[in-house]
C-alpha cells in the first residue's frame, strides 16, 4: 500500500513545472499499478493546446472554471469543479482556463514523471527503462 501527501511532493523531481502549469505526480509508473495520477494547476488564462498520440487522459476539476475545445468536433464544453472529461481517442483539444484551475489526472499508460508537452501537445512514450 502507497500513502503520500501532496505536500511531500511539492519540491521534489515529482513536481513538474511549464511555463504556466505545475503538475505534482502523486503515482507514476515506477509504482507498476497500470496509471499515473497527477494533481496538476494551470495558470488563469493559459490555453494549452493538447493531442495526447500516446495516452488516454482523465481529467477532473477540482477548482477553477475553464473551456475545453474540441478541434475534431467543433463542441466546446464549459469546465468548472465537479466536472470530468475523457480524452479517449487521442482527440485534438484546447484548454483555456479563466481563472486558476486544478484538476486531478489520471493517464494510461502511466507518467514515468520526466515528461513534458512536445511541439504537438503530446507527452512522449516513455518508460521505466528510459530513465
Amino acid at each position: 500500500m502507497i500513502v503520500r501527501s501532496l505536500r511531500e511532493i511539492i519540491g521534489t523531481d515529482r513536481e513538474v513545472k511549464g511555463p504556466t502549469w505545475t503538475s505534482r505526480r502523486l503515482v507514476l509508473a515506477e509504482e507498476k499499478v497500470g496509471f499515473s495520477l497527477n494533481d496538476t494547476v494551470v495558470a488563469a488564462g493559459t490555453e494549452l493546446e493538447m493531442r495526447y498520440a500516446n495516452h488516454i487522459e482523465a481529467v477532473y476539476v477540482i477548482e477553477g472554471r475553464g473551456e475545453l475545445v474540441d478541434h475534431e468536433s467543433g463542441a466546446k464544453h464549459r469546465l468548472e469543479p465537479g466536472m470530468m472529461y475523457l480524452v479517449d481517442a487521442h482527440q485534438h483539444h484546447t484548454l483555456r482556463t479563466h481563472t486558476e484551475f486544478r484538476a486531478v489526472c489520471v493517464f494510461n499508460p502511466p507518467l514515468t514523471g520526466r515528461e513534458v508537452h512536445d511541439e504537438n501537445g503530446a507527452f512522449p512514450l516513455l518508460t521505466e527503462e528510459d530513465q
